[in-house]
């Protein structure tokens, strides 16, 4: 029993084709919305990726880029099925073509909907990249002078100002490692030696951060140094200034910015995966009315369409069935090695076992 039947007149199938040939040069647009979105997104990451630990987001976004620059290539096509097949006549140029363009599309479809889940679920990873990654930014701010590590103080400097964060989690993350390079100390100074001498690691630690911290909406001169001594600075509160510096951390900006972008484009993916499927129903049923238009021998006669011939088990059945024999077959051929003394297995083996033998004339 076919599974959804649905029965067509003349017009609608006309009616039909001709709202798919629309939907499918709809569809290409989309496509290019969603190659955009995917090359946008790229773009993003990759002017971040020294912020981002040893981990790749890549095959996500190439995989969404691909997805939509092939919807262009199969709506163009689709369209052009769909458009044709107003005319019986020239829906038989394409009656071997439709199936296979079906299939290909249901699994296109298929990957344009794991692309749009992954943008999803990739988020406690990229929570976990941003945090080493952003750490060991931090570590190596003050190394300026070291080749693949000078351009590391520009980045993070950047960062905080952009998007007004200031360290990883907050600022007191930079009271715990040393941000100011040994080149910049002066060592004759007895305070400097002291505190190299008092950390184990020999790190010149201080209640300090970048300049790129300071909150520009403060209404007093930026407070970066000293940044907990309240009688180091006039009229001042470490616990209550909470304008002096950017109190969010830079991960959480950053993300909450890529969430955002991910989540944009997997909600944006979902939608043309449904948009693209409604088309594909469409489309398996335009295919069937006029399969069985051709049957029939009438062009203006009324026809069924079906998204399934028969009922989804038996389908699954048919299709178990034919891969069980294949397997029966690959067995046989296997055991008898091209050995042509062996006799032939039975055809009942093959499923043929009802189909009438041919004999010989007796001659006369």
């Amino acid at each position: 029993m076919a599974v959804l039947r649905v029965k067509f007149t003349k017009g609608q199938r006309d009616k039909l084709a001709q709202m798919l040939w629309l939907l499918n040069w709809v569809s290409v647009m989309t496509g290019i919305i969603l190659f955009s979105l995917g090359l946008f997104v790229k773009v993003e990451f990759s002017k971040k990726e020294e912020l981002m630990a040893d981990r790749d987001f890549q095959p996500v976004l190439n995989l969404l880029i691909a997805v939509g620059l092939i919807a262009c290539i199969i709506n163009l096509l689709g369209g052009k099925i769909c458009y044709d097949c107003v005319d019986t006549n020239k829906f038989l140029r394409w009656k071997l073509l439709i199936l296979p363009y079906i299939i290909c599309s249901f699994f296109f479809t298929g990957c344009m909907l794991v692309g749009a889940l992954m943008c999803y679920s990739m988020q406690e990873e990229l929570q976990e990249s941003l945090a080493e990654g952003l750490r060991d930014v931090m570590r190596y701010y003050k190394d300026t002078d070291s080749p693949g590590r000078c351009f590391l103080k520009h980045t993070m400097d950047l960062l905080q100002i952009q998007f007004q964060c200031c360290g990883n989690r907050d600022h007191r993350d930079w009271f715990h490692i040393q941000w100011i390079s040994n080149r910049y100390l002066d060592m004759s100074k007895r305070e400097v030696v002291d505190r190299l001498h008092s950390n184990v690691e020999g790190k010149y630690l201080l209640d300090s951060v970048p300049f790129s911290c300071c909150n520009t909406n403060s209404p007093r001169p930026c407070i970066q140094y000293q940044i907990t001594n309240n009688s180091a600075h006039f009229n001042y509160d470490y616990l209550t200034e909470d304008l002096n510096l950017w109190k969010r951390g830079c991960h959480q900006a950053l993300v909450e910015y890529y969430t955002k972008l991910m989540h944009s484009t997997g909600s944006t993916g979902l939608l043309i995966w449904l948009f693209e499927l409604s088309i594909l129903t469409g489309v398996r049923y335009l295919q069937t009315a006029m399969e069985n238009v051709l049957r029939q021998g009438d062009p203006e006669s009324e026809s069924d369409g079906w998204l399934l011939e028969n009922s989804l088990v038996e389908t699954a059945r048919n299709n178990f069935n034919i891969l069980k024999n294949l397997g029966k077959i690959n067995q046989i051929d296997t055991a008898t090695n091209g050995d042509p003394n062996i006799d032939k297995p039975s055809t009942a083996i093959y499923g043929l076992d009802n189909v009438p033998s041919k004999t010989m004339p007796v001659a006369s």
